[in-house]
C-alpha cells in the first residue's frame, strides 16, 4: 500500500512539475508555418532544420544522459511528443518560435525530469521558483494522499474483468502480462496505474518507448503486407510486436493514434501496450506492442481446428462485442469517438486462450465525434481487404462524407466472418472444411472487379450448404448473416443488433440443453 501511495504521490508530483514548466515553452505563433530550429542531434545533417515545432530534449540511459536539439514536422507528431508528461527518463521541452531551442540547455531540460535534481528552470527567478514550488507543495502531499485512498478504494470497487483482461489475456499470439518477482512494474500493473495519467488505452508515452527499449525479440510469428509480427519479452512476459515496414509508417502512425484514444480499452479488442519508432541495426524500425494470443488469428485458428456449436457462437457474439464497442460513442469529458474499423475479417481477428475474440488491426479506422461532428478519416490512402468489400465500396458509391456508411461497411464484412465460423462449427458430426468467402465465385487472389462482377453485377453471396438450416443454431446464424448482406447499406443491421442477437441465440442454445 505504501509503494501504492508514494506512486501517486509520484504521479501528482509529475502533473505539478509540468504544470510550472516557464510559459516560453509553449509560446504560440507560428506554429502552423514552418519554424527554423536549431538541430543538434546525430540525425541533423544541418546545423538548422524546419518543422512545425523546435524541441530541445534529454534522455538518461546506462550510457549517461543524451541531449538534442531539432524540429518536430506535421501537427499529429507535435501533439504526440509535446504533450507527454517527462519520466524520469525522458523529457522533452517544445517551443514554437524561430530558433527558440537555441538558448535551451541540458540543465534546463533535466530539471523537468521528476526524479532528477532540480536547479533553477530557465526563466524563472530564485522568488518565483520558491513560491511556485513551496506554496503548493503541502497542499499536493494532501492531495496524493487523499488521491491514493480514492484510487484504492476504486480498484477494490472496480468490475474484475477489467483485472483479468489486463492480466489474463495476451496480444497477438499468447500468455497476458504476469507478474514477475523483478521487483519492478509488471505490464499489468503499469497498464493499472496508467488511469491516473490521462491514457487511453496503453502506457503514457514516454513510458511506452522506455518498455520498447526493454523488449527481447524471440520468434517471428507471422508476415503480411504491413511487415512482421514477433513474440517478444519484456521482464519474463510475453507480448507481441508489431513491426512496420517503413513505406507504411501512416498505418502504423494511424493505428497508434486509435488505441491510444481515452476509453477504447475492451476485453473483446486487442489489448494495446505500447508504440515506438526505434531504430535498431542502422535503419529505423516502427514497433506496436500489444498483447500475445497464441491461438493467433480467427483465420488460422479455423484452418487448425473445427468448433463445437457453443465454442462458435461464443467466438462470433465476443467479436460482435468488440465490434460494438468500436461503433458506439461514448460522450462526455473523457468521451470516445465512434471508430470504424474498414478492413474487418478473419485475420485482424484474434482467438483468446479461452477461445473467444478480440478485434485487431487499427491502421485504417476512421472516428467520428457528434459534438464537432467531425469525421477523421486518417491519411492513409489504402482500402480494406477485396474479399471482404461491400457492393458500395467495390462499385465506390459509398458516401464517404457519412461515418455511418463505414459502419455499415463493416457489419457486411462481419457478415463474411459469421459465414466462416459457420463453415467450421459441427452439426451432426458434419463440419465444412475451411475456406474464404466467394471461394467459388472469384480466384485465390481476386482482382476489384473480379470482386465487383461478382458482389455488385451478379449479386453473389457465400454458399450456404443444406446441412446449415437443419441445425436451429445455424439456421439461426444464416439469418443473421443475411441481414449483414443487404445490398442496400441502410438495410444491414446495426453491430449491436448483431450482437443482441447473438447473445439471443446464445440464450436459446442454454434453455434447449437444460429442457
Amino acid at each position: 500500500m505504501a509503494a501504492r501511495r508514494l506512486h501517486h504521490v509520484r504521479l501528482l508530483l509529475l502533473l505539478f512539475s509540468t504544470w510550472a514548466r516557464p510559459a516560453s515553452a509553449e509560446t504560440p505563433g507560428g506554429a502552423e508555418g514552418q519554424l527554423l530550429c536549431l538541430c543538434d542531434s546525430p540525425k541533423c545533417q544541418e546545423e538548422q532544420c524546419r518543422g512545425t515545432r523546435c524541441f530541445s530534449s534529454v534522455r538518461v540511459g546506462s550510457g549517461g544522459v543524451v541531449f538534442e536539439r531539432g524540429c518536430l514536422e506535421g501537427p499529429k507528431k507535435t501533439r504526440l511528443h509535446c504533450s507527454t508528461a517527462p519520466s524520469s527518463h525522458q523529457a522533452i521541452r517544445c517551443c514554437s518560435r524561430h530558433l527558440c531551442n537555441r538558448n535551451t540547455t541540458r540543465s534546463a531540460v533535466m530539471a523537468l525530469l521528476p526524479s532528477a535534481p532540480r536547479g533553477e528552470p530557465a526563466g524563472y527567478g530564485a522568488g518565483t521558483l520558491a513560491l511556485l514550488a513551496l506554496g503548493p507543495l503541502t497542499a499536493l502531499i494532501l492531495l496524493a494522499m487523499a488521491a491514493a485512498l480514492a484510487c484504492g478504494r476504486l480498484r477494490r470497487g472496480r468490475p474484475r474483468r477489467l483485472q483479468e483482461s489486463d492480466t489474463e489475456r495476451g496480444g497477438i499470439a499468447a500468455d497476458g502480462p504476469v507478474g514477475c518477482n523483478s521487483g519492478d512494474d509488471t505490464l499489468a500493473e503499469l497498464l493499472d496505474h496508467s488511469c491516473t495519467s490521462g491514457s487511453g488505452s496503453g502506457l503514457p508515452f514516454l513510458v511506452q518507448r522506455t518498455v520498447a527499449r526493454q523488449i527481447s525479440l524471440m520468434e517471428c510469428v507471422g508476415k503480411g503486407r504491413y511487415g512482421e509480427v514477433w513474440r517478444g519479452q519484456w521482464q519474463g512476459e510475453n507480448v507481441a510486436v508489431k513491426i512496420f515496414s517503413s513505406r507504411d509508417e501512416k498505418s502504423w502512425f494511424r493505428e497508434t493514434e486509435i488505441y491510444n484514444t481515452v476509453l477504447l480499452r475492451h476485453e473483446n479488442i486487442l489489448g494495446f501496450t505500447a508504440s515506438d519508432m526505434t531504430s535498431r541495426n542502422s535503419s529505423t524500425q516502427l514497433w506496436l506492442i500489444t498483447h500475445y494470443h497464441e491461438n493467433g488469428s480467427l483465420y488460422d485458428y479455423l484452418q487448425r481446428a473445427a468448433v463445437d456449436t457453443r465454442q462458435g457462437l461464443a467466438m462470433a457474439a465476443s467479436a460482435a462485442g468488440g465490434l460494438a464497442h468500436l461503433h458506439a460513442e461514448i460522450l462526455g469529458t473523457e468521451g470516445k469517438p465512434a471508430i470504424a474499423h474498414r478492413d474487418l475479417k478473419s485475420k485482424n481477428i484474434l482467438v483468446t486462450r479461452e477461445l473467444t475474440c478480440c478485434i485487431a488491426d487499427l491502421g485504417l479506422a476512421v472516428t467520428h465525434s457528434q459534438a464537432d461532428d467531425q469525421l477523421d478519416v486518417g491519411d492513409n490512402p489504402k482500402v480494406g481487404t477485396k474479399r471482404y468489400m461491400a457492393p458500395e465500396v467495390l462499385d465506390e458509391s459509398i458516401q464517404v462524407e457519412c461515418f455511418d456508411a463505414f459502419k455499415r461497411v463493416d457489419v457486411w464484412a462481419f457478415g463474411m466472418v459469421l459465414w466462416e465460423i459457420a463453415r467450421r462449427t459441427y452439426s451432426n458430426g458434419i463440419v465444412e472444411e475451411y475456406k474464404p468467402p466467394f471461394y467459388d465465385a472469384v480466384p485465390n487472389d481476386p482482382s476489384f472487379e473480379d470482386m465487383r462482377k461478382a458482389v455488385c453485377v451478379e449479386q453473389r453471396r457465400p454458399f450456404v450448404p443444406n446441412r446449415w438450416f437443419s441445425d436451429p443454431t445455424l439456421s439461426a446464424l444464416v439469418k443473421l448473416m443475411k441481414e449483414c448482406w443487404y445490398q442496400n447499406p441502410s438495410a444491414r443491421l446495426t453491430a449491436l443488433r448483431v450482437k443482441k442477437t447473438l447473445d439471443k441465440i446464445h440464450g436459446s442454445l442454454d434453455k434447449a440443453k437444460d429442457s
